[in-house]
């Protein structure tokens, strides 16, 4: 006790209320202050407002190992965040320093940077901003840039710094860890992007291939995105007068995507005006995304991911294979765990909701994988023999080694839709047949009456239902589900899961949600780890979830109409996936139009959906195609024997 005691000396009620809101237990507590009580005897701070090229001074926290001398060095660890590199002041330290307390422990020295335009920092904040691959003056600024000067600075400026520099982010400051990578300063040797943000239009947070990423853009635009007045220690406040605890009540009053700059942001939000003004895939947002220029990267490079991220699946994933496939000498690995935004780096990772992942994964990767990365390249320390992808089996609870990714081992099929709702790797007769008009399932979708994305009634968007049970939507009759028969073999897939659908509508345009599931036997044992009365009998497990708008089928930069009553192609990304559907399983696949208020609502009209009037949406009549030249499949890699 006493020592919770001498954290509520130094932290307040309110500080400790949120801790304990959050589910941070007293034995948690203890750690914190343990850590923090480590930090303070072994540590001294120092706050520097560092200059870049242009003359433009960005606030820098940098913590230092009291005992440094003319022959004790340490390396520099650096994060770069738009997210505070609070707390502020000399003599405030932060609870925690670099990717786990195992780095503090071992000694380095930790800087913690407010990129420009964000809290303490000078300059204009610019959302994933552009890199400049020539830059003809000092003028000519970019994230890459500005790692680089903040190197060169803490190399001439820091005492006992050794000479090599390590980087690392989650989310945004995931990207800032990716672009610090390019063009990188010679003392940069070990970059981990962890969640980077990496393309806003295709996968990452604010749309998915095209389809926007309504309530989660708009409750963390709301903040993110608002005009700052002046360098401040304080965030601005987001939007909270949501009225109701419920999303789909509230979005569904709130109406068409443009309201929301009418009825509240009011045209002031420059990154949701953003947002609104760049509706297809044009060189706003080309001009942000890092994955061109993952060319010729030296850093050795560990980029990190997690199966339920509700947010950045896809900038892992393709952050690791940008770096790849342009063949760079130095290192480049991946990890993938069973983690939601972020998981990695706190909690145990033993389970999320009622789903048991059978060890401590957090732990371990923080302690076999992440730790013994940055020692070898930063202190010298031996090669850990990190495989080049490190990939965490959900279903088989197992961790698995792989030379590249997706997995050699690993063969292309593909899960037939059947006309009689089955699923299938073996198309019959009727899917083969030539000549006959196709069969088909059909729908209506109504935008008054969205598929909810959740069965909970909650207002922010949250990370449950990216391993929800989805018997909530199967029972909808604006959904349609595909079951196998009761396997009789473990089935692995490891690699991409591709939608690849033959559809038509009533309408001109249409969304189409894919879900890919595990579908528990009714016998499973009652293991939930936070609800024991939970019946698992029959839980339908979300493996992988995406959406498509069709507009985009043919172009994300140029959409198309679609034809009324015409047959079309519409295939599209669904990220990868590493699950084991075990023997006595069932593999499901539900195919819906609406995912609300997650996505915003299609109006099933052709028009740019950002100015669409109420009077725009109509419902629509979906088919979904599944014989001859038509025949509807999820492509996956299965593993072999």
């Amino acid at each position: 006790m006493k020592m919770l005691f001498t954290i509520a000396s130094r932290f307040t009620t309110t500080f400790l209320f949120i801790l304990l809101a959050t589910g941070v237990c007293f034995a948690q507590l203890t750690k914190i202050n343990e850590d923090s009580a480590y930090i303070r005897k072994h540590y001294n701070k120092m706050e520097r407002m560092v200059p870049m090229r242009d003359g433009i001074k960005l606030f820098t926290s940098i913590y230092i190992p009291k005992d440094i001398s003319a022959t004790t060095t340490y390396p520099i660890m650096l994060n770069r965040s738009p997210y505070s590199s609070a707390p502020y002041g000399d003599t405030l330290y932060k609870l925690t320093l670099g990717p786990s307390m195992l780095f503090a422990r071992d000694g380095y020295i930790f800087v913690y940077q407010d990129v420009r335009g964000k809290y303490m920092s000078e300059g204009e904040f610019e959302a994933n901003r552009p890199f400049i691959p020539k830059k003809t003056s000092n003028k000519d600024i970019d994230e890459s840039s500005d790692s680089y000067d903040t190197i060169e600075w803490l190399l001439k400026n820091i005492p006992g710094n050794s000479g090599k520099v390590g980087s690392w982010g989650i989310s945004a400051p995931g990207f800032y860890a990716t672009m610090s990578a390019i063009d990188a300063h010679p003392a940069l040797v070990a970059v981990s992007p962890q969640a980077p943000v990496t393309d806003w239009f295709m996968g990452d947070d604010r749309r998915h291939n095209g389809a926007f990423f309504l309530m989660g853009s708009f409750s963390f635009i709301s903040s993110y995105g608002a005009r700052r007045p002046a360098p401040s220690p304080r965030g601005l406040p987001g939007f909270t007068a949501y009225g109701t605890p419920d999303s789909y009540e509230f979005y569904r009053n709130l109406g068409p995507v443009k309201n929301a700059n009418e009825k509240i942001f009011k045209g002031e939000n420059p990154l949701w005006n953003q947002l609104m003004e760049h509706d297809t895939y044009d060189d706003f947002w080309k001009s942000r995304t890092p994955v061109p220029h993952l060319k010729n990267v030296k850093p050795a490079v560990l980029v990190v991911g997690g199966w339920f991220d509700q947010e950045d699946l896809y900038g892992p994933l393709k952050t690791f294979a940008g770096i790849e496939i342009n063949k760079p000498k130095s290192q480049n690995l991946l990890v993938m765990g069973p983690w939601i935004h972020g998981g990695w780096a706190r909690g145990t990772g033993e389970y999320l909701g009622n789903i048991r992942f059978g060890s401590k994964t957090s732990a371990f990767y923080q302690k076999e994988i992440e730790f013994p990365f940055y020692s070898q390249y930063l202190k010298g320390k031996p090669d850990p023999g990190l495989p080049k992808a490190y990939i965490f089996e959900t279903g088989a609870n197992e961790w698995r080694k792989y030379d590249q990714w997706p997995p050699s081992q690993s063969v292309e099929k593909k899960l037939y839709l059947h006309p009689d709702g089955k699923l299938s790797f073996s198309p019959t007769v009727t899917t083969m047949q030539v000549g006959v008009p196709p069969s088909f399932s059909a729908y209506t979708s109504d935008p008054a009456k969205p598929v909810p994305f959740t069965s909970e009634i909650r207002i922010l968007r949250g990370s449950d239902y990216m391993y929800e049970d989805q018997r909530f939507a199967a029972s909808r009759p604006d959904v349609l589900v595909y079951e196998s028969e009761v396997l009789t073999d473990d089935i692995t897939i490891s690699g991409n899961v591709m939608a690849n659908l033959f559809v038509s509508t009533t309408g001109t345009d249409a969304d189409f949600v894919v879900k890919l599931i595990d579908v528990y036997p009714g016998n499973a044992p009652n293991d939930s780890p936070v609800n024991p009365a939970m019946k698992m009998g029959g839980f339908q497990l979300l493996v992988r979830g995406e959406v498509m708008r069709s507009k985009f089928r043919k172009s994300f930069s140029k959409p198309e109409a679609m034809v009324p009553g015409k047959i079309e192609n519409v295939k599209f990304d669904m990220q990868d996936a590493a699950h084991r559907f075990k023997k006595g399983h069932k593999i499901m696949v539900q195919i819906q139009s609406s995912w609300f208020p997650l996505v915003d609502m299609n109006p099933q009209k052709f028009v740019n959906i950002h100015k669409a009037e109420a009077s725009d949406f109509q419902k629509a009549v979906h088919k979904i195609y599944s014989s001859g030249s038509s025949s509807s499949y999820i492509g996956v890699r299965v593993m072999g024997e």
